[in-house]
């Protein structure tokens, strides 16, 4: 009896466990089958959004780049056998592209420099890029340099500075046709003329923004194709005519010298002659005075006969003096004789 429980037991367990593997079976079919229609269900989606995106941005972009305000400058070397001819023909391609130049600065060939020019135009910036391939056949390139600056942001701000400035003009007009009183068409009239005048400025800097848009701008240097060889003479005849060469220009340039040195001469020697004659003046009235004393003159003589006088008296006592001992001398030697 109690086997025959445990049997039963054993079978009723095995029964749900049987269960409910089965029902784990379904759930995961389910769920396989609700994730295999969501895949399915997906795709249907997925193409449509995909083929959106693009269209977006590029609608965008395209929007992005016909509001875009760019300013060009840029900077073209060229080296040509005729530089004054090579800008010639470049005026008349800006001319035919109806833009302008600016300035245009143009240096002949002379001894001691080769010829050159130098030229700032103006091109519609939609030819730029043309333009510059087209100067290949006026000279050689050698250097191309261009930059785009964008002032997109800046263009929009004046814009709409100018849209605001503008409408509120047209209401202080308005206020100022209602106005019902002096004072009130007094304020009016004061802020519409603080208000014109920003307008004005501000449409003066958009047109000149404009115009920079517009055209761009270029500087166009010319050179000459001629180079002077920088060596030295390479024999003794050319070593020669080198120097020759040097002796001439040394002599020419320090006859240029001395042409410039004559005038600064002739201004020296005149301001010598003036302080000679300053001097002169200044000394004269000392003399005239020294030699007008009387007084002074015969104190001079006195001095000078006293001081002849003087000498010639002593020159007497010295001889005397030497006469006088002579006179000893000689006694002494008599009295010593036998």
């Amino acid at each position: 009896m109690r086997k025959l429980a445990v049997l039963l037991i054993a079978l009723l367990g095995l029964a749900l466990l049987i269960g409910g593997c089965g029902d784990d079976d379904d759930a995961d079919d389910s769920a396989t089958s609700g994730r295999a229609s969501m895949d399915m269900q997906a795709p249907a989606a997925t193409p449509g959004f995909r083929e959106q995106a693009p269209a977006r941005e590029q609608d965008t972009g395209g929007a992005t780049n016909a509001d875009r305000k760019e300013v060009i400058t840029g900077q073209v070397e060229i080296t040509s056998a005729d530089p004054i001819d090579a800008a010639g023909k470049v005026t008349a391609e800006v001319t035919a592209l109806q833009g302008r130049v600016d300035s245009r600065t143009e240096r002949p060939g002379t001894g001691d420099s080769d010829p050159s020019a130098r030229l700032t135009v103006r091109i519609p910036a939609e030819h730029t890029d043309a333009f510059i391939a087209g100067l290949g056949d006026i000279g050689e390139v050698t250097e191309v340099s261009t930059n785009r600056d964008d002032v997109t942001m800046q263009w929009q701000d004046l814009d709409a500075r100018i849209s605001a400035l503008q409408a509120s003009v047209d209401r202080l007009r308005v206020l100022m046709a209602e106005a019902t009183n002096t004072a009130d068409l007094l304020a009016a009239e004061q802020a519409l003329s603080s208000r014109q005048a920003d307008l004005d400025s501000l449409t003066a800097q958009k047109r000149l923004l404009d115009d920079q848009i517009a055209l761009s701008t270029l500087t166009i240097e010319i050179s000459s194709t001629h180079t002077d060889s920088d060596d030295g003479p390479t024999n003794f005849w050319d070593g020669i005519v080198s120097g020759w060469n040097s002796l001439v220009d040394w002599l020419k340039d320090a006859v240029v010298f001395l042409g410039k040195a004559v005038p600064w001469l002739g201004f020296v020697a005149v301001i010598g002659a003036v302080v000679w004659v300053i001097v002169w003046l200044v000394r004269r009235p000392r003399r005239a005075q020294v030699a007008a004393s009387p007084g002074a003159s015969t104190t001079a003589n006195s001095t000078a006969q006293s001081g002849a006088a003087d000498v010639g008296t002593t020159g007497k006592a010295t001889a005397a003096t030497g006469e006088s001992s002579a006179d000893d001398g000689s006694g002494d030697d008599k009295t010593e004789q036998p």
